[in-house]
């Protein structure tokens, strides 16, 4: 379980002190660190914590750190130095799966953009040195490694609290961890199914539940703050794949499940989105030598006549109308018009080279 106590605390400081409508500025939200070390003057009461923090702001302006009696002392800081007018300035995102192909891309242009990045994996060694890397290109503080399994929630509650304890709070969920295992009805195992199920499905629910309580933290500290819920789906979550059901269907419940998700977390300025990527032909998805996708297909015969991996390849390709494959930072792009469009929630946006077309 999350230290609801800090987090709740942590929520509360950085909203306040990011608040138009208490400090007189409209500036991006503060990060907020945590120390469990005590400060040595007058703390504020957990209880009363918010209208004791705008009190004192009103007078005195933003504090550079809030002692809190019982707890700790919360350090708040500016948003990244050198962010300036980028369009995701102090925007803390956690990004699961973010240690290598889709997630990782994604996180590297929404911080470029600016955004502070929780890199959430259960990689380690990979997450650790992603994460080490967007601070010795942004900044430090640009980004944090957290392991996050997204099958156990334990594990996603974990991530989430080290979050929130390291930025203040969370502005913008991407849930992309995902995992693929294609084969016919008559080639697939019942443990591939079902760990497909857990990684793209239940997954999905599990960090969306985590971070929403997170989320609605905010909101009743500041309920003009608008966030984000956008789970990195597919096109095979718009279209039937032949010999690729599990993963089909794992993404056509995201879909179900991201519109449920919008229409309940509404009331609480949260919008909930899915991004539909095209095929990312160069990533580790589907050009691993040994589990890619072009292997899989080719073992699978999904392409007729296929003898080689390249045949799959341009085969694949060739039914791209832009005759190319899906990148990150056109997924990245999508994310920034759904996060900048504060008018639209539920919806499942094609990112597809033209290949699957809305209706």
């Amino acid at each position: 379980m999350m230290d609801r106590d800090i987090v709740e605390c942590a929520v509360a400081v950085r909203m306040t002190c990011s608040n138009p409508s208490i400090t007189g500025r409209d500036t991006p939200a503060a990060t907020v660190g945590f120390s469990t070390v005590e400060a040595q003057v007058s703390a504020f009461d957990p209880e009363d914590l918010v209208p004791q923090l705008a009190a004192t702001i009103k007078r005195e302006g933003v504090p550079a750190s809030v002692p809190v009696k019982g707890m700790g002392t919360f350090t708040v800081r500016p948003s990244r130095k050198g962010a300036g007018r980028a369009r995701m300035e102090g925007v803390a995102v956690l990004v699961t799966g973010a240690a290598q192909g889709f997630g990782k891309g994604i996180a590297g242009e929404l911080a470029h953009e600016g955004a502070l990045i929780a890199v959430a994996d259960i990689n380690e060694e990979a997450g650790a040195d992603f994460a080490a890397e967007l601070n010795r290109r942004h900044g430090e503080g640009a980004a944090i490694f957290r392991r996050a399994d997204v099958t156990d929630s334990a594990s996603i509650e974990a991530c989430v609290s080290e979050t929130v304890k390291a930025f203040g709070g969370i502005d913008m969920l991407v849930s992309n961890a995902g995992v693929l295992k294609a084969g016919g009805l008559d080639e697939l195992e019942e443990d591939d199914f079902d760990l497909v199920t857990k990684v793209n499905y239940k997954g999905f629910f599990l960090c969306a539940r985590s971070v929403s309580a997170v989320m609605k933290a905010q909101y009743r500290c500041n309920p003009a703050h608008v966030m984000d819920i956008i789970e990195v789906n597919s096109k095979s979550g718009l279209v039937g794949s032949n010999r690729n059901f599990a993963y089909a269907g794992s993404k056509f419940g995201g879909i179900g499940l991201t519109q449920s998700f919008a229409l309940e977390l509404l009331p609480f300025n949260i919008k909930v989105n899915a991004v539909c990527p095209g095929n990312y032909f160069d990533g580790p998805l589907w050009s691993d030598p040994e589990n890619g996708l072009f292997v899989q297909y080719l073992r699978a015969g999904k392409v007729e006549g296929a003898r080689t991996i390249e045949d799959v390849r341009k085969a694949y390709v060739s039914k791209v109308p832009m005759n190319r494959g899906c990148t990150p930072r056109d997924v990245a792009r999508a994310i920034f018009y759904l996060r900048e469009q504060e008018y639209e929630t539920g919806q499942a946006l094609p990112v597809t080279g033209g290949q699957v077309m809305l209706r």
